[in-house]
């Protein structure tokens, strides 16, 4: 496994990686879709096992390199922890007070935090086709989070304005929030999902400049035990409700969140803080946009959900957002 790893490191180009965490990161909504969990108790077995499957290696192979791993780099790697906590918890509780199209547009809009980010704390060099590639990301997202929503009646009602009042107040809600009876409390979810944005945008800037001095494998083992921690914590304060338990799952839960850590933690989120090392924040964190379109194709064959025409022209636009974007470098 260490020579496969070794080999990866050196031959492998991180453009290439990427692409591949971003086809891992796009089955996280198709596994957490088969399962019938709790989101808090998903995400803490997810990022558990992602640790536990880490740890031994970084206690063998990063042995020298774990115990050098210290000071300020010890510290900022806590934080980042934290800082994916935080993303998780803000991002699933906003679920409960705003419209999932909301929350999903407003979470995804970290790439604009993480360009500011990165122009004024790491200097890196944000130009205006940089600028443009993440801005057209975010339209191509907008569209495809409301066309799950609304009808093209809608749509066309959204387009001259007269549906802004009932989606800024929270009386369009999709069906899933109706059901479970959550209260609108559109500005409350809307500052989480930022939240939840911006703490995304902090985990990748700090993974941007740690993982210049910092291997691979001592990084991500102290970050996923750190947000492990936290969401463990989290949860243990919710096992008092009726509907929520840590171990009392059948056997293929404990499957879908072993397949959680594999897919989207190990050739996921590690990979993508292996090409963090190598390539721009702002073009890793736009390229993350590409989930949205790979889960929704995974959907169509394995779910058998058909993508509207919203979806559809969405997900083009984030494609050409991600191009724009990833070639601005190149371009000057």
């Amino acid at each position: 496994m260490f020579h496969v790893v070794d080999w990866a490191e050196r031959e492998v180009p991180p453009m290439v990686a990427l692409a591949v965490a971003i086809v891992a990161v796009s089955t996280s909504a198709i596994l957490i879709e088969f399962s019938d969990a709790p989101s808090i108790v998903k995400a803490f077995y997810r990022v558990l096992f992602t640790t536990l499957l880490l740890a031994p290696f970084a206690a063998t192979r990063y042995r020298s390199d774990l115990a050098a791993f210290a000071g300020r780099d010890l510290l900022a790697a806590v934080v980042t922890g934290g800082a994916l906590a935080v993303h998780f918890i803000t991002w699933f509780e906003s679920l409960e007070w705003t419209t999932v199209a909301a929350s999903v547009t407003l979470v995804q809009s970290q790439p604009l935090f993480v360009a500011v980010g990165a122009w004024a704390l790491l200097d890196e060099r944000v130009t205006r086709r940089t600028v443009a590639g993440i801005l057209v990301a975010f339209v191509g997202m907008a569209a495809m989070s409301l066309g799950g929503v609304l009808s093209g009646a809608e749509l066309q009602g959204l387009l001259s304005g007269a549906l802004w009042d009932e989606l800024l107040t929270g009386a369009i809600l999709d069906s899933e929030s109706a059901s479970a009876g959550a209260s609108p409390r559109p500005l409350y979810g809307n500052a989480l999902a930022v939240a939840g944005a911006i703490a995304a945008a902090g985990y990748v800037l700090a993974g941007r400049s740690i993982r210049q001095r910092v291997s691979l494998v001592p990084y991500v083992t102290v970050v996923y035990g750190v947000c492990t921690v936290v969401l463990f914590g989290v949860a243990l304060a919710q096992v008092g409700a009726a509907d929520l338990a840590l171990t009392a799952y059948p056997p293929v839960e404990w499957l879908l969140f072993l397949g959680m850590a594999v897919g989207p933690g190990i050739f996921g989120h590690t990979v993508i803080n292996w090409a963090l090392k190598y390539v721009e924040s702002s073009v890793v964190s736009v390229s993350l946009l590409g989930e949205p379109v790979g889960s929704t194709l995974l959907a169509l064959v394995l779910l058998g959900q058909v993508p509207g025409t919203a979806t559809v022209a969405g997900g083009a636009v984030v494609l050409a957002g991600i191009y724009v974007t990833s070639t601005a470098s190149g371009a000057g």
